[in-house]
């Protein structure tokens, strides 16, 4: 009886509770932005992870970084900024275009030199513009007996 109670009382608050009236009609839609910097390091190891930071330019206050689009085709890895463009009726934006930086953490799993790509925009004609940067995957004994030499 008593998980019923419970139960009854959970539902009847959650149909019940306060609900936010705003007359404001928030919409938004989702953008991919230009990328204007990368750090990468000049190689990886194998199984280790690394951080990628990325730095984009928001060009006004609605904008808010949202995801990365993240593909993957073999050893290639494809990777474009995705923000949320808020739009709210009868107000406009304050244009202050702001740099930001983002990252996400790539886990090595392969031996193999990975090439990513990533998107800079279009150019005149409406093609795409990669920056391409080639990091090899060394072997961390390799590297090791190399440090040791120095």
């Amino acid at each position: 009886m008593n998980k019923f109670a419970l139960f009854a009382f959970l539902f009847i608050s959650l149909f019940t509770s306060c609900s936010i009236e705003d007359d404001t009609n928030y919409n938004f839609y989702l953008e991919v932005v230009p990328i204007n910097s990368v750090e990468m390091p000049e190689y990886f190891v194998q199984g280790e992870i690394y951080q990628i930071n990325i730095t984009y330019t928001q060009p006004n206050q609605c904008f808010t970084f949202n995801d990365f689009i993240y593909e993957i085709d073999g050893q290639q890895r494809t990777v474009a900024v995705v923000n949320t463009v808020y739009t709210i009726d009868n107000s406009t934006c304050a244009e202050d275009p702001e740099e930001v930086t983002v990252h996400f953490d790539f886990h090595v799993t392969s031996n193999e030199t990975y090439i990513f790509k990533f998107y800079q925009g279009e150019d005149e004609q409406g093609t795409d513009q990669y920056y391409i940067v080639e990091v090899p995957v060394m072997d961390e004994r390799a590297i090791s007996i190399n440090s040791i030499k120095n």
